[in-house]
């Protein structure tokens, strides 16, 4: 039974293995398989035999370019196998997206958001669901998977929201919010760590770690790691919640001095027009008021100019602390605040350069990572088909051993 037991998982494992490979690289053929996987010839053979059986991938001809000679025989996803829902809650927009199981967007989505209670929030979200399945003619029972993502603190053992910028302190479980019907799994996930894990992604193997900072209303950490087998651990520490000075700056989230409280664009909105520092902070800063404090900076105008140090200060302090605990990584600048980076970096560089652990090992590597909204979908699917390539293989175990 044991020996039962540990082929099991071995033929499971590689499994996973081959459908990692087919969505890390597209379609491809045996030979292809075999070289990427490392696993013998024989074993893609069983396994591709065993997922097409089960309606998982499909084969594909290819006709050669010159249009003479046999027709190369790729692999790839069936499509139909199932769907994912992603659903990406910012401060003022939901935006709704369905994807197939081959990881293609099928239809998407952007409402705005008016509610200002949790139960308001949950039908809202409810409501938008049934609208995205309906509109794609498919069933509830075909989506595998509803993957949700925000800003603020995420429970790591349950799809629960613990404190958001927008409803503050009122918990939401995720799980209650897809509400009875819905058979599909349900992931909630910090939207930083959905960077990292995409930038991840994009620059493995080359990086065992590295950070992703979002800059906006609010401000998020990613930090995405290899582990010795290969796989990444990624983890969104509450970094925009840390203490910057003691009894500083009133955060949204009720503290005083607060990474955020100096960073975050209120912050820097706060600083720019001399506001006094226990003003309740707006929840929302139009991006274009952020503009114009930002022309003014580049001007030369002093309070302008001081809002930004400042808040490029309190992340390289920040910072710092993230490299004395993790060690040293390159960090990627992302979110709509990079595009103020020009402001900010000589103050990220100064709060760094604060602290021993650059004056040892130096600066890291700093850099700006564009179009936060693609790595934030790219981390959701890749997170999502993860889980879910997970649990057909696992549902179909007891099937090969019944009729074995």
């Amino acid at each position: 039974m044991l020996a039962k037991s540990s082929t099991e998982l071995v033929r499971q494992q590689n499994s996973a293995l081959v459908l990692s490979v087919l969505r890390r690289h597209g379609r491809l053929s045996h030979t292809e398989l075999s070289e990427t996987t490392k696993l013998s010839s024989g074993t893609v053979s069983a396994i591709t035999a065993d997922l097409e059986r089960h309606a998982i991938i499909e084969k594909i001809e290819q006709q050669a370019a010159a249009g003479r000679g046999r027709p190369r025989v790729l692999f790839g996803q069936r499509r139909d196998c199932g769907f994912v829902i992603v659903v990406v809650i910012s401060s003022d927009l939901i935006q709704y997206s369905l994807v197939d199981y081959a990881g293609t967007l099928l239809d998407r989505f952007t409402e705005g958001r008016q509610e200002n209670s949790a139960q308001a929030f949950a039908a809202a979200i409810r409501a938008a669901l049934e609208r995205l399945i309906s509109r794609s003619s498919i069933d509830r029972e075909q989506v595998l998977l509803v993957s949700f993502s925000s800003k603020g603190l995420v429970s790591a053992e349950k799809p629960l929201l613990v404190w958001s910028p927008m409803l503050g302190g009122e918990g939401i479980d995720f799980r209650i919010v897809l509400g009875q019907g819905w058979n599909a799994r349900t992931l909630l996930n910090n939207e930083t760590l959905l960077v990292a894990k995409a930038l991840q992604q994009r620059q493995n193997p080359a990086l065992p770690a590295l950070a992703a900072v979002s800059l906006g209303h609010s401000i998020g950490l990613g930090i995405a790691k290899m582990r010795p087998g290969g796989e990444t651990e990624i983890s969104a520490p509450n970094f925009g919640h840390m203490l910057h000075i003691p009894s500083g700056a009133l955060c949204r989230c009720g503290a005083r001095g607060c990474i955020e409280a100096y960073a975050g664009f209120y912050a820097v909105l706060r600083a720019a027009f001399e506001v006094p520092l226990d003003t309740i902070p707006a929840k929302i800063v139009p991006l274009a008021e952020v503009d114009k404090i930002a022309g003014k900076a580049r001007q030369g105008n002093r309070m302008a100019g001081f809002a930004f140090r400042q808040a490029g200060i309190a992340l390289g302090n920040g910072l710092s602390r993230l490299l004395s605990l993790h060690g040293h990584m390159p960090v990627f600048i992302t979110g709509p605040g990079m595009r103020y980076y020009d402001l900010l970096s000589q103050g990220v560089e100064e709060g760094l350069a604060q602290t021993q652990v650059v004056k040892l090992s130096g600066m890291p590597r700093l850099e700006v990572a564009a179009d936060e909204p693609s790595l934030v979908f790219e981390g959701h699917l890749g997170l999502a088909f993860s889980f879910i390539d997970q649990d057909i293989i696992a549902q179909r175990a007891p099937l090969q051993a019944a009729g074995e």
